[in-house]
């Protein structure tokens, strides 16, 4: 059977948490079915607001860190764009997940061309603005 390859684009906060059960699972139940590749875009690049997560969650450390900082949105996520195609291109995904509604996540769901796989999306509760109303 072949190894899937999973990447997982994270950079902020929120996605560092949902991350944690994925991971935590894959590591459990897949064997050496599934490689984890986690990709740090350094969006939220505070230890305080990225590295106590990964050291709290038990998160495995992130193949790559691209280390975009900040900026404004266009500039951070045109950052983390160029930055991570090349990375998507090297590693040949069969998943790509992405979480959230961040600027990670608009970048890793871009997936570097039209050769790469769909994203999947990963979300919490939807926000109230979605909701039908009642």
């Amino acid at each position: 059977m072949k190894r899937i390859r999973l990447l997982q684009v994270v950079g902020a906060r929120p996605q560092f948490i949902k991350l944690a059960p994925l991971s935590r699972a894959i590591h459990k139940h897949s064997g050496r079915q599934v490689e984890e590749l986690i990709v740090h875009t350094g969006q939220h690049y505070d230890p305080q607001l990225s590295d106590i997560f990964f050291q709290e969650l038990d998160i495995p450390r992130p193949a790559t860190n691209l280390e975009v900082g900040s900026g404004l949105h266009g500039q951070q996520t045109a950052a983390i764009l160029e930055r991570i195609e090349s990375y998507f291109l090297d590693t040949h995904p069969d998943v790509v997940v992405v979480y959230g509604d961040t600027n990670s996540t608009l970048a890793g769901a871009h997936r570097g061309g039209p050769a790469q796989p769909q994203p999947r999306h990963a979300r919490g509760a939807q926000p109230h603005r979605d909701r039908p109303h009642q």
